[in-house]
Formats: structure tokens, sequence, C-alpha cells
């Protein structure tokens, strides 16, 4: 039994649009990108997310593919023992502590002018 045609405009929100999509947040493009990508603008997408919340949640799901992606190459670097890696890890786990010394030239007193900092 054929469908019945209800009549309208055919929706744009075709398998292919939403391939599109699905691909460019699979790489952490923005909605706006994402549309872009997809030849459709950001109204449309907004309206069907809200139609279908099931692809509303895929498509935060497939945005952070991209950050799990790096957390897996950080966590190999450090399985092998990448020391630069480590470092960085630790430093932006718990922020850069370098100790500043902020003086005038040759250790001389401050002039708002010339700041020289000396890291220890």
């Amino acid at each position: 039994m054929a469908k019945k045609n209800k009549g309208g405009r055919p929706t744009i929100m075709t398998e292919e649009a939403i391939r599109k999509l699905e691909q460019a947040f699979l790489v952490g493009a923005t909605d706006l990108e994402a549309c872009v990508h997809a030849d459709i603008s950001k109204s449309t997408l907004y309206l069907y997310c809200e139609n279908n919340p099931e692809f509303s949640e895929r498509k935060e799901t497939l945005k952070n593919h991209p950050t799990l992606k790096a957390r897996f190459i950080i966590s190999g670097a450090l399985d092998d023992q990448d020391l630069a890696t480590a470092h960085k890890v630790i430093d932006r786990k718990e922020g850069t502590k370098v100790a500043a010394q902020v003086t005038g030239e040759n250790g001389a007193a401050l002039f708002p002018s010339m700041i020289k900092v000396v890291y220890e």
C-alpha cells in the first residue's frame, strides 16, 4: 500500500542531510558549521532537534568525539612514558606553578616601563 502524500513542501532533512550533519558533528563542528556542510539553515536544524530529541542527544554525543579521541591519544602517550606529555597533563590539571620574580634591569628597582621576568 502506497503512502498517502500529505502535500506541502518536501522536507529538507533528508537522510543525506542527516548523514552530513552527523559527519560534521563527529569532527567537533559547531551547529553553524554542520549546517553549512549539510546545506541547511540553523533554524531547520533546531526545529528538527526539537521534534527529534534522540537526534539532539546524538548530536551532543558526536560533538564530544574529538575530545574523547584526544584523551585516548594522551593516555597512550602516558602509557609510553612520554615525559613531555606527563608534564603537560600535570600543568593543565594543577595549573602552572612557576615562581616568577619581577625586577628592573640587572636586578635594579622596578620601573613600570621596563619589566624583566625571571623564572626559577
